[in-house]
């Protein structure tokens, strides 16, 4: 199995095929993957490239980390595994006690 390759400073305009063909001057692209946001639908500027095996991944490291891929200079290493991360909690916390509302006095003189 290769290794998974973090890809930072994609320039907004990539696709993951364009990533995914630069990347195979290193060897065989298993995958090609630019983070899109969920808000915008606009590249996230990193993704992630897994190469076939691990002399490739790091050929790929070598070739690309610190060169210009469509006029943005990229950051290539091996990824980090994802850390667990502790289940959001959904909805707003304010904290506190409550967090009252402000009282509106009536001047009735």
């Amino acid at each position: 199995m290769g290794k998974k390759l973090y890809v930072g400073g994609i320039s907004y305009s990539s696709t993951d095929d364009s990533l995914r063909n630069y990347f195979a001057q290193a060897g065989t692209v298993e995958s090609a993957t630019i983070l899109m946001d969920n808000m915008t639908g606009r590249s996230r500027g990193f993704g992630f490239v897994e190469m076939a095996t691990d002399e490739e991944a790091q050929a790929a490291i070598d070739m690309f980390n610190g060169k210009e891929f469509e006029g943005r200079t990229l950051t290539v290493n091996e990824a980090r595994p994802k850390e667990d991360r502790p289940a959001r909690s959904g909805g707003f916390n304010r904290g506190g006690n409550g967090g009252g509302r402000g009282g509106f006095r009536r001047n009735d003189d």
